[in-house]
């Protein structure tokens, strides 16, 4: 018996070490391949959110190989695992638009007239993010504006790929513009929103319906450092970001990846911009080039890239990308001039930095209203940290209150 202890004792002995040195070995590997440049905003606690995000992956992917369960549902797992409780000003309520879940935040305060309707995407790079990601988001946003907030729980990458989260979104927001009296909403101050992928998502709706005389038209998207194209990874934010988290170059091609072919095997194709033919990148350069970002973007470095030509295989795995309901930068001019009233947010430390400065350029040359907010020391994903305990940023809710 003693001999049985012996070896269980040194066998878990053995597994908790190695266990700890795979985690280190990751951290020491991000360590090396990360950058978080001076201007960022307290950079401390961006590392240590990167640390535990690197952990769980870790976690995830043991989990993984022994296989107990995958590394992405782990993380979700993870990250959706915290529950608020009620919240004194909002009805929160759970439903189902069509076959897409929703939830409503309601202020329980009378109102004298209708109140303002926020459809609200999260982010996540299309695979991550839920209701609980975003909720205490979507609470502050209800509370904060006055609005009803419906925030939608769209189908997830790889399980579900491109266009099941469009198509999702589109949906729910028919659904809501169909029924708005009965939540109390003026149908004519309903609002798009979202962060990142969701921003994504967010545009592509907006564009869907613009022009569109069966429904209430929107009155505004709100596109919080939204992915708007895949053609060019290398812009001059792919360029300065590039290992900045929480939010690297590669994961960034990599997610949208995922949300395209459900997998990532032309990763590389993608990254050095030889997955679109070089005739179709010339015909996009009017609106995706580094020549319409402003020069001030440019000082901390960049290195105009060669145009690579592309293999008509790759080419077909990959021509979706130039579909304006998965990159909407690639909208032509009629529907660009259709579009509401918007507001961009955009961070300096943020490979998707260009992607909201590109189409801001688009949408004010087509004489689109938009209110820009830029923040100098901003990075991926910092709204969604506005209010975490000791990991919360000023800036992000600097960001959150121009939103409201």
């Amino acid at each position: 018996m003693a001999v049985v202890l012996t070896v269980l004792v040194l066998f878990l002995a053995g597994f908790v070490a190695g266990f700890i040195l795979l985690v280190m070995g990751a951290i020491n590997f991000d360590f090396s391949n990360s950058e978080i440049p001076p201007g960022v905003n307290q950079p401390a606690k961006l590392r240590s959110i990167h640390i535990i995000l690197i952990c769980t992956a870790v976690v995830g992917k043991i989990l993984e190989n022994i296989g107990i369960c995958t590394q992405v549902s782990f993380v979700r797992y993870i990250q959706g695992r915290k529950t608020l409780g009620a919240d004194p000003k909002l009805f929160i309520k759970d439903m189902w638009f069509e076959k897409v879940p929703v939830r409503i935040y309601q202020l329980k305060a009378p109102s004298a007239s209708p109140r303002r309707g926020v459809m609200f995407f999260h982010g996540g790079g299309w695979v991550f993010g839920s209701l609980e990601t975003h909720e205490k988001l979507c609470r502050f946003i209800a509370r904060e504006s006055e609005s009803v907030v419906v925030s939608v729980g769209y189908r997830l990458a790889p399980e579900h790929k491109y266009p099941a989260a469009y198509e999702d979104c589109l949906n729910a927001t028919e659904h809501f513009l169909q029924h708005v009296e009965h939540y109390g909403v003026d149908p004519t101050r309903v609002i798009v929103c979202g962060d990142s992928a969701g921003g994504n998502l967010a545009a592509v709706v907006s564009q869907t319906l613009a022009g569109r005389s069966d429904l209430p038209r929107l009155r505004a998207q709100i596109l919080i450092y939204p992915g708007l194209q895949a053609l060019d990874f290398n812009l001059p934010s792919y360029q300065q970001n590039r290992g900045v988290p929480l939010l690297f170059r590669e994961r960034a091609a990599f997610y949208v990846l995922q949300y395209l072919n459900g997998n990532a095997t032309n990763l590389e194709e993608v990254l050095e911009g030889s997955h679109i033919p070089v005739d179709i990148k010339l015909n996009y350069r009017k609106w995706v080039s580094p020549d319409n970002i402003p020069e001030k973007f440019k000082v901390r470095g960049y290195k105009p890239h060669v145009l690579l030509d592309c293999t008509t295989e790759v080419f077909e795995k990959m021509k979706s990308f130039c579909e304006p309901t998965l990159c909407p930068l690639l909208a032509e001019d009629t529907i660009i001039q259709q579009l509401p009233e918007s507001f961009i947010l955009t961070c300096e430390y943020d490979v998707l930095r260009d992607d909201g400065l590109l189409y801001k350029k688009r949408l004010e040359d087509n004489g689109v209203q938009v209110t820009w907010y830029h923040l100098e020391d901003g990075f991926h994903g910092i709204i969604n940290s506005f209010n975490s305990d000791w990991l919360s940023f000023p800036a992000g809710k600097r960001g959150l209150d121009n939103i409201v």
